[in-house]
């Protein structure tokens, strides 16, 4: 009996004379201003809050208008809050000196919540590849957790209770990704931060990024060094064979250095003249794509 009455809890005064409409009110969801200090970013959050143009845009709106779109956020301890959706607007308002923002508070648990980052971070015009592979895999695994995880940790396994679809299928379905896109975009998390900023800065082809994640870390930095002294990067052939060399453990400082030292293809087939070599022979009155024009016509005289 005294287990049982410590679990008994008496209503409060306010509660006991509240209509039904009232009740149900308190169950919703509703905007509530909360102050940025409570607010807290969402663990391991994979995309990037740049103080960049843009942010300086929002400033200044937030400045003159305030937050319009309210954030997403969910409770913790302490009476803090987890931001769910709305980091920028969240770090706009800071640096505006709001000193409230309006918040939508839902109760969700971890992996609710996931979803709720990832796929309302996904809808942003420009993403980083970086950004994609994290929220990718943060997607898979709570997708997995919520379905019931593979046998195995394997990427792209069929999942139990789900009409014998891949989780990579899921995720898929409702990116508008083939789900061995997806794969590939978890492939790059596997990558050093030095190779996966070149990835981000386009100066690895995204293909062969993936071939190389599955290089050792040790191997990746070796391939990192060669490419930082030599300023080149891996062709997709390179990548290819890297990756075999790596598998057979034959990749060695000495086999990165001949793979990399080969003459792609690519520069075989380019014959490049700067602008300073041609000037000379064209009047200063010509555009670039004059002096194209009259180069072919030339060639083509001549030929």
């Amino acid at each position: 009996m005294k287990s049982s009455a410590r679990k008994i809890q008496l209503a409060s005064y306010d509660d006991l004379f509240k209509n039904d409409e009232e009740r149900l009110a308190d169950t919703q969801e509703r905007i509530q201003m909360l102050s940025p200090e409570k607010l807290q970013p969402f663990p391991n959050h994979p995309f990037k809050v740049v103080d960049d143009d843009k942010m300086m845009d929002m400033v200044e709106s937030i400045k003159e208008y305030g937050v319009l779109v309210p954030i997403i956020v969910r409770p913790v301890e302490n009476g803090n809050y987890e931001i769910v959706s709305g980091h920028r607007r969240h770090h706009a308002a800071v640096l505006a000196g709001q000193e409230e923002v309006p918040a939508i508070v839902r109760e969700m648990d971890e992996d609710a919540a996931v979803l709720v980052m990832v796929d309302s971070n996904l809808q942003r015009e420009s993403i980083l590849p970086s950004e994609k592979a994290f929220a990718y895999k943060m997607k898979l695994e709570a997708v997995e957790r919520t379905l019931g995880r593979p046998n195995k940790n394997n990427v792209g396994q069929v999942v139990p209770n789900s009409f014998g679809k891949r989780t990579t299928e899921i995720i898929g379905e409702q990116t508008g990704e083939s789900y061995k896109q997806i794969q590939r975009y978890i492939r790059l998390t596997h990558l050093i931060p030095d190779i996966l900023e070149m990835v981000d800065n386009k100066n690895i082809a995204f293909n062969a990024a993936v071939e190389i994640s599955y290089l050792s870390e040790k191997e990746q930095k070796l391939l990192h060094d060669n490419m930082d002294v030599n300023e080149c990067s891996p062709s997709l052939s390179q990548a290819k064979r890297l990756k075999k060399y790596s598998q057979e453990g034959k990749l060695t400082e000495d086999v990165i250095l001949a793979i990399m030292s080969e003459e792609k293809k690519s520069d075989l087939d380019k014959i490049t003249f700067t602008s300073d070599t041609l000037r000379k022979y064209f009047p200063r009155s010509y555009t670039p794509a004059r002096m194209q024009e009259t180069i072919i016509k030339l060639l083509e005289a001549w030929q």
